[in-house]
């Protein structure tokens, strides 16, 4: 079972308590997921204003990515937590997971790690937004 799925949680993950009404639907489970419904499933939630469950999403994928990937979606995951810091109004943790995301995405990047679906632009440049 994921972190999201253990309690209730609310649209930007902080955990609720049971029967709350602000519980919001979480990621469904899995053990795995290809890089490009990961990628774009991520997208989406991020398009809908859902930074948490876009973190999630690429987690999975980072669980469950060959080794040489890995780095990538752990810079994503990063970067959708990073984007859920600010959401949240933690400038301070928005800050520092944006700056690890970016530090392991050039990493991935100089190791010709990327996924093919991953738009590295859109990315680093929400990262720079963010630091």
């Amino acid at each position: 079972m994921s972190a999201s799925s253990e309690r209730p949680r609310d649209r930007l993950g902080r955990p609720l308590p049971a029967g709350d009404p602000r519980s919001f639907p979480t990621v469904p489970d899995r053990e795995f997921i290809e890089s490009d419904q990961a990628w774009s499933e991520g997208i989406d939630y991020l398009e809908r204003g859902l930074p948490f469950h876009a973190h999630e999403v690429f987690e999975q994928r980072w669980k469950c990515a060959p080794a040489d990937e890995r780095e990538t979606w752990q810079a994503l995951a990063q970067w959708g937590a990073a984007l859920t810091h600010k959401a949240r109004g933690n400038d301070v943790g928005k800050i520092r997971i944006a700056q690890r995301a970016s530090d392991l995405l050039e990493r991935a990047t100089a190791a010709e790690a990327v996924p093919p679906a991953i738009d590295l632009d859109r990315v680093r440049e929400s990262l720079a937004q963010l630091t």
